[in-house]
């Protein structure tokens, strides 16, 4: 299993980024895939997951603000977020099982 996550940076509060993980070494169409991110000095945490239907699901509170989507096609997940808060500050990680891929950092600051 290999999964490479792309799309972070630096942004300022209010911004939006879409973060994307490619994966490949398994059959991508079959499985559910989640993101986790893992703020400054805490533990990592699940923010949204997929099924292989297509169904999501949200950690609580950033329903309003993050969007996951799939594209089994590219063998990719994405994670769409707006309205982006320092509190969104994280690295941020894709994740099947219990593989995680070395994760994208997203730093919203002003």
């Amino acid at each position: 299993v290999q999964l490479v996550e792309s799309g972070g940076g630096l942004v300022q509060p209010g911004g939006s980024l879409r973060l994307s993980c490619t994966a490949s070494g398994f059959t991508f169409s079959g499985h559910n895939m989640r993101w986790y991110r893992r703020p400054p000095g805490q533990e990592r945490e699940f923010v949204a997951g997929i099924s292989a239907g297509g169904t999501a699901g949200y950690r609580l509170g950033v329903k309003d603000r993050f969007t996951i989507s799939r594209d089994d096609a590219k063998n990719a997940i994405y994670l769409q977020i707006i309205d982006l808060k320092p509190e969104d500050t994280a690295l941020y990680y894709c994740n099947i099982g219990n593989s995680f891929g070395q994760g994208t950092q997203v730093t919203v600051s002003s």
